[in-house]
């Protein structure tokens, strides 16, 4: 296998770490309601365990409220538990045809709390692209080793990873900022 093969699946494997960063920042709550907050939540349904956003639809009305409404009316009380048993710790609102759910604002104190939760998630991506980075350049020595490649397109193979890390790790870092600023603003 060439370089080249391997740094297309770095490449790969560094876009899994920057989607898995925006996938958890979305599940941050940052005291504005988002379908994401709730939407890969279990509920008991039919018998087993369901992802909320397969049985029910999931609106924010408005900045401050999250209003889910089941497909079938019978399960609204299993949405109402499955979120109570969630670390959310927001208590919803059951009124026989939708669960609301509303978000109270943030305490300066739990601002901060989540902004080094983000800085937290952020350095987990950054681990992640560096552990990408130290198995491409152990495949890149092995291969050198073996005489598939030479010493100057090794080299040259590790030059355009390491360019490639930088570039997920400065994504990273903007995207870390932008949501520390959503964090912190009131």
């Amino acid at each position: 296998m060439l370089p080249s093969n391997h740094l297309d699946e770095s490449e790969m494997l560094f876009k899994k770490a920057l989607d898995h960063l925006k996938n958890e920042f979305s599940r941050l709550q940052v005291g504005r309601a988002s379908p994401a907050l709730v939407e890969h939540l279990s509920v008991e349904a039919y018998g087993t365990t369901q992802p909320l956003r397969s049985v029910a639809s999931i609106t924010t009305p408005d900045p401050k409220t999250i209003q889910i409404q089941a497909w079938d009316k019978g399960l609204l009380n299993a949405i109402e538990r499955a979120i109570q048993m969630s670390d959310l710790h927001l208590p919803p609102t059951n009124d026989g045809v939708v669960v609301r759910i509303n978000i109270p604002p943030l305490t300066e104190e739990r601002r901060r709390e989540l902004t080094k939760v983000v800085g937290r998630l952020a350095e987990d991506a950054r681990i992640s692209v560096r552990s990408v980075r130290q198995q491409m350049n152990t495949k890149f020595k092995e291969m050198e080793n073996a005489k598939q490649v030479s010493e100057d397109e090794r080299m040259i193979a590790e030059k355009k990873l390491q360019e490639k890390v930088d570039s997920y790790n400065k994504q990273i870092d903007e995207l870390a900022k932008k949501k520390e600023q959503d964090v912190m603003q009131i």
